[in-house]
């Protein structure tokens, strides 16, 4: 990471600033693990979909719908620097083309692993899929639990975001919806 070193700096200011003494035993490697929890946590702005989707499209007669359901992400708020965390439910209808099924959780990756909204997030992986594939249809349903809602504000522990990103046929006919929702439910 070309920033390390700034990001070990920050976060020892970090400790003082709450009142912490950064040359405390247990907090002496902090700032460097911090860094590089930091590295991982962001690698989504270094992914490119290209890169991830190496060629695994393939032309396939298949119509019927797709689905990947239970896709563990991890993402981190952009208004508090905090994680959401949840399971991410992906189904398209191909046009005659498929995509590895693997590609599809390394898309929800690329875009988790950035500061996000959860609201932002669902859209960009259905966007994505739609572009790529060019299908009939994509629809996009993530479940979140955020831990600046369950930590600080409201501190509502058991509290769930849901949110869904439907294209093409998934929004225009109730019934492919209806199956999808069916499917992942």
């Amino acid at each position: 990471m070309e920033n390390y070193s700034k990001i070990k700096e920050i976060t020892k200011s970090l400790l003082q600033e709450i009142g912490e003494d950064p040359n405390r035993e247990g907090l002496i490697k902090t700032p460097a693990r911090v860094a590089k929890a930091w590295d991982f946590f962001s690698q989504g702005y270094k992914a490119d979909i290209q890169e991830i989707v190496n060629d695994a499209i393939f032309d396939e007669d298949c119509s019927e719908m797709v689905v990947v359901r239970d896709i563990e992400f991890f993402s981190m708020c952009e208004h508090h620097m905090i994680p959401f965390f949840g399971r991410c439910h992906v189904g398209y209808l191909p046009n005659n083309k498929i995509i590895g099924l693997s590609k599809i959780p390394r898309i929800v990756d690329a875009f988790s692993q950035r500061l996000q909204v959860q609201e932002r997030l669902t859209t960009q992986v259905a966007e994505t899929l739609m572009g790529i594939l060019d299908p009939k249809g994509v629809g996009v349903v993530m479940e979140g639990r955020h831990l600046c809602m369950q930590m600080r504000g409201v501190e509502k522990q058991n509290s769930l975001a849901t949110t869904s990103a439907m294209l093409g046929q998934f929004r225009k006919s109730a019934e492919t919806r209806s199956e999808f929702l069916s499917i992942i439910a």
